[in-house]
C-alpha cells in the first residue's frame, strides 16, 4: 500500500497542479502520469520547503484535446497504485450526455408537477 497522498491544487490553462505528500520518503517519489496506458514525458516534481512534500504538475498534451473522454492516471510507480486522476470530456459526447440528463430532469419535473396538482385537487375537495 502506498504511503503517498496526492492533493489536487488546480487545473487551469491545461496545467494540472497538485501537492504530493510522502511521509516516509527522503528522495523524490517515483510518480508517473499515464494517458492511454502510456506515460507522459513532461511531468514535473519539485521539492517543497515543508519537507517530505513535492509539487507535482503536468501539461495536458494537445493530442488529448479531442472528442470523447480522456483519462489521466497519476500513479505511484513503486506500488502501482493510482494516487489521483484527471478526466476530460469534450465534443459530441458531452452534448449527448447533457441532453439525456436534461430530458430525464424534464420527465421527473413533469411527474412531480402532475403529482402536486393531484394533491392540490384532492385536498381542496376534502376541505
Amino acid at each position: 500500500m502506498s504511503t503517498l497522498k496526492l492533493h489536487k491544487i488546480r487545473f487551469q490553462n491545461g496545467l494540472w497542479e497538485g501537492l504530493l505528500e510522502a511521509p516516509d520518503a527522503t528522495d523524490a517519489p517515483a510518480v508517473q502520469v499515464l494517458h492511454l496506458d502510456r506515460p507522459l514525458t513532461e511531468v514535473n516534481l519539485a521539492p517543497e520547503p515543508e519537507g517530505n512534500q513535492w509539487s507535482l504538475s503536468f501539461k495536458v498534451p494537445n493530442s488529448a484535446l479531442t472528442d470523447g473522454v480522456q483519462s489521466f492516471l497519476i500513479c505511484d510507480q513503486s506500488s502501482n497504485e493510482t494516487l489521483g486522476e484527471l478526466t476530460l470530456i469534450a465534443g459530441d459526447a458531452v452534448a449527448d450526455d447533457l441532453r439525456a440528463e436534461v430530458e430525464l430532469l424534464r420527465a421527473e419535473l413533469d411527474m412531480l408537477k402532475g403529482a402536486f396538482r393531484r394533491h392540490c385537487r384532492d385536498t381542496q375537495h376534502d376541505g
